[in-house]
């Protein structure tokens, strides 16, 4: 789907429509377009699909959980390279070769679920969630309702479905109620599901949102359970780095951005107006659909020179905040929809970064070997090999 969407802008341009599923789509592939689509008050994330409809579509507690879970795999690291057959003795002479991918997932997902929710079986059906999702999108109702094989696959992910909505819904109640419980200047909570409930309330009193002078209304918990979803997706002594270092770590940035204009985590993005709405230069009726191609965009030269180079100076010591804005480099979304998670993930990738690259000696075990990459709606690497060592001050 990568190759796809990249073709997309290739060879048909900026602009072009695809049909899926009986329903048109407009393909946009310039930074404009894109932050013009993102801008609008008459969006929506997706038309109304009977298959979305089906599947249901902070930072000092971030570094904390980072720091803490970073110590256990740093022992775990040393435990395994000591007993490792090939090693012939302890202390700090060990190698190990392990799958970098799938430590990955683990690691991220056990920060997330420590400051959102709790159970290694709820990281599991997030990830199962996130397969299920193209299925919805792509599969017609006939399809899966009526053909056993498909059937049974979807009726799998609605009961996984029906699983992480129950937990994130007693979640949300319950931190609700301990917040209208709370007495009068007692000190909120920072992590992202209390900023998600009191998000422009009466409590919320620094960070009310507007849109065109319009403020928002509080979300419903519908809402909350479905930002949360997104964010997941989205979505460890005085040794350990804090936030105030996090802030100065300006090169480690500049690789995460780049290395996410090279392999962005989603394909495209799908917004939906629900009003005429002008973009390219051309009026859209309501209910047109735009895939925001953001491989597309993330690769296009007249934005990006030598787009297929990886070069974290495009990043580093400028300000790279207009080209941001103007959607040219698309890692949370934007708009009024950004992902409400960005500042805990960057966070969690500056902090895993620099602690890694600190302590251990980190390379491929094999360089020529091409990466293990699948494309849906996300990319994902499904292999990394890689020999890890401490290193030695």
């Amino acid at each position: 789907m990568k190759l796809f969407y990249k073709k997309c802008r290739s060879e048909y341009g900026n602009i072009c429509e695809i049909m899926i599923d009986g329903h048109r789509c407009i393909i946009l592939s310039r930074p404009e377009y894109i932050e013009k689509v993102m801008i609008s008050k008459h969006l929506m994330r997706f038309p109304y699909l009977q298959g979305l409809d089906e599947i249901g579509i902070f930072m000092d507690t971030a570094v904390n959980s980072t720091n803490k879970l970073f110590e256990e795999l740093s022992k775990y690291w040393q435990s395994l390279g000591n007993q490792n057959a090939s090693n012939n003795n302890n202390g700090d002479n060990w190698t190990l070769e392990t799958d970098f991918s799938a430590w990955f997932h683990a690691f991220t997902n056990d920060i997330i679920s420590i400051i959102a929710t709790d159970g290694s079986k709820f990281v599991k059906a997030l990830i199962k969630y996130v397969e299920g999702l193209l299925l919805f999108m792509l599969v017609g109702p006939f399809l899966r309702h009526y053909i056993p094989i498909i059937r049974n696959k979807a009726n799998s992910y609605l009961k996984n479905r029906d699983y992480i909505h129950e937990k994130l819904n007693f979640m949300i109640k319950k931190r609700k109620k301990e917040i209208e419980e709370m007495s009068v200047g007692a000190e909120m909570r920072t992590d992202m599901l209390t900023s998600l409930i009191i998000a422009n309330t009466e409590k919320d009193t620094f960070d009310v949102k507007t849109v065109g002078g319009e403020t928002f209304e509080p979300m419903t918990d519908e809402e909350i359970r479905s930002n949360l979803i997104e964010a997941f997706f989205g979505g460890t002594d005085s040794t350990y780095l804090s936030s105030d270092d996090l802030s100065k770590l300006k090169y480690y940035e500049a690789i995460i951005k780049e290395t996410s204009r090279v392999m962005p985590v989603l394909t495209f993005l799908t917004r939906y107006i629900n009003e005429e709405y002008e973009v390219a230069g051309y009026k859209w009726g309501a209910g047109t659909i735009f895939h925001l191609n953001i491989v597309g965009v993330h690769s296009h030269p007249e934005v990006w020179p030598n787009p297929e180079i990886f070069n974290p100076d495009r990043f580093y010591g400028v300000d790279d905040k207009r080209s941001e804005n103007k959607g040219s480099l698309i890692i949370f979304g934007g708009g009024q929809r950004m992902c409400p998670g960005r500042k805990l993930a960057m966070c969690e990738l500056l902090l895993l970064m620099a602690s890694i690259y600190r302590y251990f000696n980190v390379e491929l075990v094999n360089i020529n070997e091409p990466l293990k990459i699948v494309t849906s709606t996300n990319n994902n690497v499904e292999e990394l090999k890689v020999r890890i060592s401490p290193r030695i001050n």
